[in-house]
């Protein structure tokens, strides 16, 4: 990433402690990509310092240190990648038919849409559930990432599938995360069927984007998700492990 994207933080002899990106979760400054500059500095003592108040998205081991001293953890997530290049997808990817009964359309549907086979894929007991209401799940999650405003613009590799009645029962979408292509969604509504209909969009997703001359697509997947087999099975790779808690404020 630009070196401009980073905001480095120092000690009080100006040393260079720790670097990240800063954004905006939960209503709190967010310090995503959170790095460890000085190995001898008292990271944990230092964020707990300098961000109090803050969502911090690290490594597991800073993440556990601050758990330890009061913070709240909000997710144990993994970042996968695959490369389009390196390992093109099967030219059967591409236009795949989708289950008996679907057909495949843009993602340009209105987020009330999308509302009804989210929350069932995300029912209350998945991991990646969304506790709030319907007009916030409307407000903070489907409306800003398909306005573009959550993670980046959605890319026209992104699909959804509706069946016969046109009701959308299930979605890839795909957004440009300051220049990298992200699956930020792949969910199917359980309760209509469509077992593997996840993995038949995210096929197509990625052979769309591999023609469109992408290099790679990533992807970040909670600790839990059974999701993360697919995605496995799909030629993404393992990159990275982070943990994101709440800083807690100052005293």
């Amino acid at each position: 990433m630009p070196e401009t994207d980073w905001v480095i933080r120092h000690d009080g002899a100006g040393a260079p402690v720790l670097r990240y990106q800063q954004g905006e979760r939960e209503g709190r400054p967010w310090a995503d990509l959170l790095e460890v500059l000085d190995d001898s500095a008292d990271a944990v003592a230092y964020v707990r310092a300098e961000l109090a108040g803050w969502v911090v998205s690290g490594s597991p081991e800073l993440g556990q240190r601050l758990l330890a001293q009061g913070a709240t953890a909000l997710r144990h997530a993994h970042t996968f990648r695959r490369d389009l290049r390196a390992d093109p997808p099967p030219a059967d990817w591409a236009g795949a038919p989708l289950r008996e009964g679907l057909r495949a359309v843009p993602c340009d549907r209105a987020p009330e849409e999308l509302l009804e086979p989210w929350r069932a894929a995300f029912d209350p007991a998945h991991v990646d559930h969304f506790p709030g209401d319907d007009a916030r799940a409307l407000a903070e999650r489907i409306g800003p990432l398909l306005a573009g405003n959550a993670i980046g613009p959605v890319l026209p590799s992104s699909l959804l599938a509706v069946d016969a009645e046109d009701r959308v029962v299930g979605a890839a979408v795909l957004t440009d995360r300051d220049g990298l292509p992200w699956v930020a969604e792949v969910f199917r509504h359980p309760r209509r069927g469509y077992r593997g209909l996840g993995a038949d969009l995210l096929r197509r997703a990625v052979a769309d984007a591999a023609g469109r001359g992408l290099a790679d697509v990533h992807l970040v997947v909670s600790e839990g998700n059974p999701a993360r087999r697919v995605y496995e099975a799909l030629g993404f790779e393992l990159r990275e492990t982070s943990l994101t808690v709440i800083v807690p404020d100052a005293a």
